[in-house]
C-alpha cells in the first residue's frame, strides 16, 4: 500500500480542515442514524457488502492488531431521501464471539448505529478524523459501490465501540451531499 493509501488519523477535529457545514457533521457525539432520520423524510441503510476481509493497515492499531488479518466486514451506504450521505464500513475481529456482538451477523439493512446507540453495554470510544485520497481502501470500495465520484479529498471519521470483551470500528466516510440537509419539521 503506497503512503498516499494511508491516513493520518487525528483526535483532533480542525486537523483535517474541513468546511464548518461538514465539521459539524464530522463531530457528531450521539447517534448520527438519529440525526440522519431527523434530516430526511426517508432513511436507508443499503447493505454493500458484509463477509469476511483482510483489514486495512490502518485499521490495525485501532483494533489492537499486530499483523494484517482476516475480519467480518461490512460496508453500507446511508441514504436520506435517495441520495447516498455516508459510506460506512465497519471491522470485527473474528476473535469476538456471538455474545460480544449477537445482532452483527443479522443487521442486513438495518442500521448498526441504531443497536449500538440502543444497548447500554456498549461502549463509544473517542472520534478520530481524516482526510482520504482517492486511493484509500475505502474511498476505493466506496468508488465501487457507489460509481464515479468528484474528486477528494473525502472527510472521515471513526470509532472504537466495545462490548463485553469484543471491540469493533465503525469508519465513515462522507459525501458532500450531506451538508445539503436541512432539519425536517414535523408537523405534530
Amino acid at each position: 500500500m503506497s503512503a498516499l493509501a494511508n491516513a493520518r488519523w487525528s483526535s483532533q477535529i480542525g486537523s483535517v480542515h474541513a468546511s464548518p457545514a461538514l465539521r459539524d457533521w464530522l463531530h457528531t457525539s450521539g447517534s448520527l442514524t438519529a440525526r440522519l432520520m431527523a434530516h430526511s423524510h426517508r432513511f436507508r441503510v443499503r447493505r454493500i457488502r458484509q463477509a469476511r476481509g483482510l483489514i486495512s493497515i490502518d485499521e490495525m492499531a485501532p483494533l489492537q492488531l499486530t499483523r494484517r488479518v482476516q475480519v467480518q466486514q461490512r460496508n453500507v451506504v446511508l441514504e436520506c431521501d435517495d441520495r447516498p450521505v455516508i459510506f460506512a464500513h465497519t471491522s470485527v475481529p473474528l476473535s469476538a464471539t456471538a455474545s460480544d456482538w449477537p445482532r452483527f451477523g443479522s443487521l442486513g439493512e438495518r442500521s448498526l448505529g441504531s443497536t449500538l446507540f440502543g444497548d447500554p453495554r456498549v461502549q463509544r470510544g473517542a472520534l478520530s478524523f481524516a482526510r482520504l485520497s482517492s486511493r484509500h481502501p475505502f474511498v476505493v470500495r466506496m468508488v465501487a459501490a457507489l460509481g464515479p465520484q468528484p474528486p477528494g479529498p473525502w472527510f472521515a471519521r471513526r470509532c472504537v465501540f466495545r462490548r463485553h470483551n469484543g471491540v469493533l470500528l465503525v469508519s465513515e466516510i462522507f459525501l458532500p451531499s450531506i451538508v445539503e440537509l436541512a432539519l425536517i419539521q414535523n408537523a405534530a
